[in-house]
């Protein structure tokens, strides 16, 4: 075999897993949005209670849900680029702390949300 193709070969693992993980990301991206538009989308189809504050953390809960599901794709894509110059680099791995701390955060900001709406919701 050619120098390139035994290259090309050892490296195709690596770039089937980084293209898994990508793809995992969006998957993850699709859930959080349909989470959003789920919550918004039922709580003025089939919201009995009307109030002003619960219908602003419902609204709030489904825009902040569009904007990271943004932020996770913009993450994710940067990620994948990154992961596969290193990989055709021939570079050490480096994990991404910053882009997992950062939606893990915003993750946690979505519970908030969550919970502020149940919380108003029963009171």
């Amino acid at each position: 075999m050619k120098k390139e193709e035994k290259n090309q070969l050892k490296y195709a693992q690596q770039h089937l897993a980084n293209e898994r993980t990508y793809l995992a990301w969006i998957r993850t991206v699709i859930a959080i949005v349909g989470i959003g538009f789920l919550n918004t989308s039922l709580h003025f189809t089939i919201g009995v209670q009307r109030n002003s504050t619960i219908d602003m953390i419902s609204l709030s809960l489904g825009v902040f849900a569009v904007v990271l599901g943004f932020i996770i794709i913009i993450l994710a894509t940067v990620a994948y680029f990154k992961k596969k110059k290193q990989i055709m680099n021939d570079e050490t791995f480096n994990p991404s702390n910053t882009s997992v701390t950062l939606v893990s955060s915003l993750m946690i900001v979505i519970l908030i949300f969550i919970l502020f709406y149940f919380l108003y919701l029963e009171s």
